[in-house]
């Protein structure tokens, strides 16, 4: 039987977005309904958001703790269901009346040593991996939009750019930067994904805003997430 530990909820300016964060300790499991109450603010924000995603992220204290085998299980009296992490560690959180009303748990398929499950905040990826600079900057101004109904603070930041965050297998990590008939290759460098990530070997491309953003951003695979550059 689960022994109840103590649940730490705290906020923090992440990259993207000022959120509820929860902790787990000893028992390895976090409150299905501490990660709800962090989700759920996106769903009811009310700004505008359609070309973001929000997913939930577990985050482990240790660097190497997640490989593909890899999950997230959430436990009821009555319920058990899997939840697949892709190569960033986050997953959809479905929101399940059952899991709350049953004071369900979150817990890895398997020890981590200690983790943190927070929501964050992605800009939508297209199929056809061509972005106009333009709607790049429109996202990252939605997301701050969002950052800043939870997080005073972010009132001062402004959207700089943008991160694109590739898989560490893929063929061809990178991007490029078409204006008009010329194209920029961008550099590609080794950092986290997100702020505060233990895992700081993924490719990523960082592309900083321009007065004149009439310009198309083109991958050469598709990236794991796009996260919106805040300064």
């Amino acid at each position: 039987m689960m022994q109840r530990v103590h649940h730490i909820a705290c906020v923090t300016l992440l990259l993207t977005a000022g959120v509820a964060v929860a902790q787990a300790h000893a028992g390895e499991w976090v409150s299905y309904r501490d990660a709800y109450r962090a989700m759920v603010v996106f769903d009811k924000y009310g700004g505008p958001k359609h070309l973001l995603h929000s997913q939930l992220q577990v985050r482990p204290r240790a660097r190497g703790m997640l490989d593909d085998a890899a999950s997230l299980l959430i436990k009821g009296r009555t319920l058990q269901t899997t939840l697949a992490l892709d190569a960033l560690g986050r997953t959809t959180l479905p929101l399940l009346k059952v899991a709350y009303d049953e004071n369900a748990v979150l817990a890895p398929n398997r020890p981590l040593g200690g983790f943190t499950v927070r929501p964050r905040i992605s800009l939508a990826l297209r199929a056809d991996g061509a972005y106009d600079t333009t709607e790049l900057r429109a996202a990252c101004e939605q997301a701050l939009g969002f950052a800043r109904h939870g997080d005073a603070s972010a009132r001062s930041q402004a959207c700089v750019g943008v991160r694109l965050v590739f898989a560490k297998t893929s063929p061809a990590a990178g991007a490029r930067l078409r204006t008009g008939g010329a194209d920029t290759v961008l550099p590609v460098t080794r950092a986290p994904a997100f702020a505060g990530d233990v895992d700081d070997d993924f490719p990523v491309v960082t592309y900083r805003f321009t007065p004149s953003d009439a310009a198309q951003l083109v991958t050469y695979n598709a990236p794991l997430a796009i996260v919106p550059v805040f300064e």
